[in-house]
């Protein structure tokens, strides 16, 4: 092991930490671009392959429900093996299944090579948010995490743009063929520079106390909510295809808690499910996903298309001054996080995703810039709650235990942006087949928008659940005693 000899007091050097964040800030940026892309050319993809709307839609859920269940399972593995090399390992994986899309030959093979890219993908976030608990102490890790996500801001504001642009010239393969070469590119930077955690910040005992049995419960309760949650967009809430798999994940989710309760390898410790921060981090998390995605990047494209006849371009365009905001201003409000703490910063930026829903509550039937702006505020709102919410939830972890407690926080994370988009859509369908009066009695316009005015409202009430979780989080973090060693 070499010692870089900028080493600072936290135990991780100053170029080593660089390099780590900046091949997980890259690796965020990949995954994002690659499924922000995608979604642009489903369109062409139904026509060349002759699939349905409804099939055509498996390109979305089975990467989504894969993802979903991964981000919890890569964050125990890293709990007991290399870093690097799980890392390296998924990378490998997501460039497999990138290769497979771009060879396709039917429709099946395609969604193959979705599943195999989430089962990749899924330890980008997981292993991002670990990392950086384990090699950044308190006090640095909110700036850490604003750097890692900031990308996300830049992959969801060019990925359209540039799917749009590949699709037109040379077709939807390129996608999946431009996701490899950045993926290869990102492998090999991985291999060669990578930090690495030390042994002995590991967890003790090897794979065999990964705890299986939870493992397996947990994947079936995500899974089956997240099939719930897709059922109830689809069907309805009476449909067997809506309260099934919810049973279903209640069921499994109530053999989650026996098991890590009475199992002497739980798959995660009980005490992380009594830590009131981390479980009121878990919560802002749902709530805030499904406000800012639900009422943000899945209902504008629908307003903007439906409601005032733009392309998906132009729809696009609506949404890029919130995604570059995400982009500015996430690194300053985790800086900001470290230095007063993450609740006030957390009470600050729901604020403004609230104000920004109730501004597009009552104007839903303005003009695209004016919808641009409210989405913007929203935007610089989500900014602040993101890294933040991720240092609050750090708190609640030790080294041994980042890998499983940052991968069921992710877990929470992206089911919240599965409920709000399946939420939204569900209520707004009702509401469009329901003809009543606004539910906001401030907007006047026009009735063809109200059911939109209505889901915004409906948005704005996840964002005031949000912020009441925030009262459960400490004002500041715990200290920690040790620091972990990197090995070069």
């Amino acid at each position: 092991m070499s010692v870089d000899p900028q080493t600072r007091d936290s135990g991780v050097s100053r170029s080593s930490g660089q390099v780590l964040l900046a091949i997980m800030a890259l690796a965020v940026f990949v995954s994002v671009l690659n499924n922000s892309m995608i979604n642009v050319a489903i369109p062409r993809i139904r026509a060349d392959l002759a699939v349905s709307a409804s099939a055509a839609g498996w390109i979305i859920t089975a990467y989504a429900l894969v993802f979903a269940v991964g981000t919890a399972l890569y964050g125990r593995i890293s709990d007991f093996i290399s870093l690097r090399k799980t890392f390296l390992v998924a990378l490998l994986v997501f460039a497999a299944g990138s290769l497979m899309g771009a060879l396709a030959p039917s429709f099946a093979w395609l969604v193959a090579g979705r599943v195999m890219q989430a089962a990749g993908a899924a330890a980008i976030p997981a292993l991002a948010l670990g990392s950086v608990t384990r090699l950044f102490p308190p006090g640095e890790r909110g700036q850490a995490f604003g750097t890692v996500i900031s990308s996300v801001g830049i992959g969801a504001a060019t990925g359209p743009i540039v799917g749009g642009v590949v699709v037109s010239l040379g077709g939807w393969p390129w996608l999946f063929l431009g996701t490899l070469m950045l993926l290869i590119l990102l492998a090999t930077a991985t291999w060669l520079r990578m930090p690495d955690t030390a042994a002995a910040d590991r967890a003790k005992g090897g794979l065999r106390h990964f705890g299986l049995m939870g493992a397996l419960l947990i994947s079936l309760s995500a899974a089956a909510l997240f099939l719930a949650v897709t059922g109830l967009q689809q069907a309805g809430p009476d449909s067997p295809r809506t309260w099934g798999p919810l049973i279903v994940a209640i069921a499994a989710a109530l053999g989650f808690a026996i098991h890590i309760r009475h199992s002497a390898t739980p798959f995660a410790p009980p005490a992380l499910f009594r830590n009131r921060t981390y479980l009121s981090a878990c919560g802002v998390a749902v709530f805030a996903q499904a406000a800012f995605l639900g009422g943000g990047l899945f209902l504008i494209p629908l307003l903007m298309i439906e409601q005032h006849e733009l392309s998906p371009l132009g729809a696009g365009m609506v949404l890029a001054p919130s995604a570059l905001a995400i982009f500015l201003f996430s690194r300053m409000a985790g800086r900001l996080s470290d230095r007063i703490g993450p609740r006030r910063v957390l009470q600050g930026s729901l604020a403004l995703v609230l104000m920004g829903l109730l501004f597009l509550s009552i104007q839903t039937d303005s003009p695209p810039p004016v919808i641009a702006f409210g989405l913007l505020v929203m935007g610089i709102g989500y900014a602040g709650v993101m890294s933040p919410n991720a240092n609050a939830a750090s708190f609640a972890l030790t080294r041994e235990i980042a890998g499983i407690g940052s991968g069921i926080y992710q877990l929470f994370f992206f089911m919240g942006a599965g409920l709000g988009a399946s939420t939204v859509g569900a209520f707004l369908s009702h509401r469009q087949e329901v003809a009543t009066a606004a539910l906001n009695p401030l907007y006047t316009a026009a009735a063809s928008a109200i059911p939109y005015s209505d889901t915004f409202l409906l948005a704005a009430a996840s964002t005031v659940i949000a912020l009441l979780f925030t009262l459960g989080i400490g004002a500041r973090p715990r200290k920690e005693t040790g620091t972990p060693d990197i090995e070069r």
